[in-house]
């Protein structure tokens, strides 16, 4: 396919003919993985009207977009490590007004007295996905920009070509001003330089609570001098002068007050400085080069709307390398990529529905470690979220909230958590509560699940007045409890994608067990009349309050409690826990149903507090879709017939050119996963290109408001896109998966891809004019591969590292694999050639 851009490219040049023996080979060929990078590269023949539109650099923990004003370079430094408060927080009662992330400005000012450098006419910038570079060309001056992979340093290269240089001044500036105090919570900025150096550091302390931020900025290969310009900015001040030197601006972040964070910052840019520019430059393009060759995805189509995909799909996966490497993953509303200052819409929290948006599509695209950043922060407030399911809902296991602080949820004073659980779990009249709950949830941040009943309010004689959301305890995440099985689901998905043991064993079994109990213990899942576990006064996500046997709710039990029963056998755990597990699911509720028409599945069952539980599953949510409840290897023709009657009640005309797609939908995703191509030929695009709010120049957004730079829309995107391309799914969960090749993908466009599936299997293939010409199967971990025969009724030829093995047919092809080994499939008798 497309000649011009795939010679070298397509995965097996499957040159089969026989030799002496009897013997095939099967030549396998590198993709060209500059031009498929590239094509996601962004190019910018002016400079962008404003900041949020800037060229994103980052190496995983610290980031910023780069941009421009007429006389000087902009950035904003960043990292994933800096909250300026946690779950405890008591200073931050109003909406929004938490923050995070930010380290400070940089400017690199080319122009004391002149002329202009970066106008409209002279200034040119490209984002190289391929090699992890940013180029910024203004009137006689020149900037690359490169965030350093093995260290936290930002390098800008200067170059000065005009006929009359001129001083450069690198601004450092605070974020705020030096000392601000919110009730309990202080943060303290200090400049300070040393040796040519100039440091920038944070303090955020607020009772038992600090974190810290350092940036400190030198420059190499031009001398310079510090100035003083007020008590918020230092400059560095580089003599004029033609050619090039360096500027390296390194950050680090800490939890420990009695780490020098400043120190910190040190080690790295005396390494940045020893290795040089063009070192560092070398060793990033080899770290962006190896990440290119992990996986990718071609595609073509003669109206462009393909190609326009592969373009944002391999943008999605370049933002999230430069952003999803640290110690917590980078927040949906900002990512690395604020560049006003570190408030934001929605403020610290996490939601998990909006991460989800960012990790979902990570498996498939091979790029495991990159959720490394995920799991870690969820592992790590293991504790926390045990200590929730306790204190506010009298369970056992663990409670991991829809929006969660970094560190989890906060401890209780034992009497306020007595009478959280009561009200919450409506034994106590909402109208009653204590005066002393009052007075605590007074201060509480409301994007917090367990507070999130708080709605607006206002400041009077210096106190926070709220008011509630008219519902009593629930709000528009306290009683959702699917996202703890959403997550658990996710680490049960890392070990089928991986089938690393160790995984299973130490970090996802503790949380599947932990979401399992605290379903089973719950105090509002009880044994009704008809014999069935029955769960009450839940939420089916936001829009639906306090209902029960909600969509999300039943779901998320019935995926949980397989893949816990199997993961405690292949560990050999918990064998008497398994048939309490066991009766337990063959006696939960079933999912709620309705509809005038055919059945469909609805959000709950009866009436809710708030909300139309009648109404169709949440289209940014699906939970049947999530977790394996439906999909085409399910057994059960019924299932699958109220899957795809449901799919289609979400529309009112079907899906077409005009339908409008959300941000966070996860309708195209539902349409790949039950085999709906032509739908996915237009979910996908119109998601892309969504009418929900303006694409930036960038392809980011600003979906969530001010300060909430980021791709969700592309993060879905690219979980259906992998979907439609490749699909490996069990009949049900915990059931074994089945690898199907372009089981969604519409036969008028051209792909070849190679991806990741469960089973730990690397798959490669491509589709050209509608024929599907071969299939590469390389297995990372061994064992039984099981393949949807591609070429339904026709006998297919297995060749096994270059090997002709033998021919299979059936609709389910089943072979045994070898870890390493490289296996081919492809019609019996085919003559393939590149």
């Amino acid at each position: 396919m497309q000649g011009h851009l795939l010679t070298g490219l397509v995965l097996v040049a499957a040159s089969l003919s026989s030799h002496a023996g009897g013997e095939t080979t099967v030549s396998l060929t590198d993709a060209d993985y500059r031009t498929l990078a590239s094509r996601a590269d962004l190019s910018y023949d002016r400079p962008v009207t404003r900041s949020e539109e800037g060229l994103p650099v980052g190496n995983g923990r610290m980031g910023s977009l780069v941009w421009t004003v007429p006389t000087s370079l902009k950035l904003q430094i960043n990292r994933v490590d800096v909250f300026a408060s946690n779950g405890a927080t008591n200073s931050f009662p109003e909406r929004h007004s938490d923050y995070c992330g930010g380290c400070g400005f940089i400017d690199i000012d080319f122009v004391d007295f002149g002329a202009d450098v970066f106008t409209d006419q002279r200034t040119s910038q490209h984002l190289s996905c391929y090699d992890g570079l940013i180029t910024v060309e203004g009137r006689g001056v020149k900037a690359q920009v490169l965030a350093w992979n093995e260290h936290d340093v930002i390098a800008v290269k200067v170059s000065d070509e005009r006929s009359q240089p001129a001083a450069i001044s690198t601004h450092l500036r605070m974020l705020r001003p030096a000392v601000v105090r919110t009730r309990s919570h202080t943060a303290t900025s200090k400049l300070s330089s040393r040796e040519g150096r100039i440091t920038l550091t944070q303090k955020f302390e607020e009772d038992d609570y600090y974190c810290g931020s350092a940036m400190t900025v030198a420059a190499v290969g031009r001398n310079t001098r510090v100035k003083l310009v007020n008590d918020q900015e230092l400059q560095l001040v580089a003599e004029p002068g033609m050619g090039s030197f360096t500027i390296l601006i390194a950050s680090a972040a800490s939890f420990d007050p009695e780490e020098d964070v400043a120190a910190s910052t040190l080690a790295p840019l005396e390494a940045a400085e020893a290795k040089g520019y063009p070192g560092l430059a070398e060793a990033n393009r080899q770290w962006w080069h190896d990440f290119w060759t992990q996986s990718f995805i071609h595609l073509h189509s003669s109206d462009g709307v393909a190609d326009a995909i592969e373009e944002n799909y391999a943008y999605y996966l370049y933002v999230m390398a430069s952003s999803s490497r640290g110690r917590f993953p980078p927040k949906f509303n900002g990512m690395l990529w604020t560049t006003g200052g570190d408030t934001r819409k929605w403020g610290a929290q996490y939601w998990g529905a909006n991460q989800s948006c960012l990790y979902n599509g990570l498996f498939a695209a091979n790029r495991i470690e990159l959720t490394d950043p995920m799991f870690d922060m969820y592992t790590a407030m293991y504790d926390a979220c045990a200590l929730a399911a306790r204190q506010q809902w009298g369970s056992q296991g663990i409670y991991i909230p829809e929006t969660v602080a970094f560190d989890g949820p906060a401890e209780l004073p034992e009497a306020i958590a007595q009478e959280m659980q009561d009200l919450y779990l409506l034994r106590k009249p909402w109208d009653v509560r204590s005066s002393a709950f009052r007075e605590y949830a007074r201060t509480r941040q409301p994007h917090a699940s367990r507070w999130n009943w708080k709605a607006t309010g206002k400041w009077q004689s210096g106190q926070w007045q709220y008011t509630d959301k008219g519902a009593g305890p629930y709000g528009n995440v306290n009683h959702i409890f699917s996202r703890g099985a959403k997550i658990a689901y996710k680490y049960w998905m890392r070990y089928e994608y991986t089938k690393d043991l160790q995984w299973l064993r130490d970090r996802a079994y503790p949380m599947l067990r932990g979401v399992a109990e605290f379903y089973r213990n719950h105090p509002n899942v009880r044994e009704g009349r008809d014999g069935k576990y029955h769960i009450h006064n839940v939420n089916s996500n936001e829009s639906v309050w306090g209902g029960q046997d909600t969509d999300e709710e039943i779901s998320a039990m019935r995926g949980i409690l397989p893949v816990v029963i199997k993961a405690s056998e292949i560990l050999h755990l918990d064998a008497a826990m398994r048939p309490v597990w066991k009766e337990f699911l063959d006696n939960l509720a079933p999912l709620p149903l309705g509809g005038n028409g055919p059945p469909v599945w609805i959000r709950a069952s009866g009436p809710a507090s708030r909300g139309r539980a009648v109404s169709h599953p949440d289209g940014n949510t699906m939970p049947m879709w999530y977790f394996d409840l439906c999909n085409l290897e399910n057994e059960d023709e019924e299932t699958r017939r109220i899957a795809n009657a449901t799919f289609e009640s979400c529309f009112r005309n079907g899906p077409g050119p005009e339908t409008r797609i959300g941000v966070l939908s996860k309708l195209a995703v539902a349409a790949a996963i039950l085999g709906r191509s032509d739908d996915v030929k237009v979910l996908i695009p119109n998601q892309i290109q969504t009418r929900e709010t303006r694409v930036l120049t960038n392809r980011m957004t600003l979906r969530e408001g001010a300060q909430t730079t980021g791709l969700q829309r592309i993060g879905r995107a690219a979980d259906a896109l992998h979907l439609a391309l490749c699909r490996s799914a069990p009949a049900g969960p915990g059931k074994e998966p089945v690898i199907r090749v372009f089981p969604a993908w519409p036969r008028q466009w051209d792909a070849t891809f190679l991806l990741l599936t469960r089973g730990a299997f690397l798959v490669g293939s491509s589709m050209e004019k509608g024929q599907i010409e071969f299939v590469q199967i390389r297995s990372n971990a061994g064992g039984e591969c099981r393949l949807r025969n591609p070429w339904p009724g026709a006998a297919v030829t297995l060749y096994r590292d270059a090997r002709r093995v033998r021919d299979l047919a059936g609709s389910l092809l089943t072979f045994p694999t070898q870890r390493g080994e490289v296996l081919v499939i492809v019609p019996k008798g085919a003559a393939t050639s590149p």
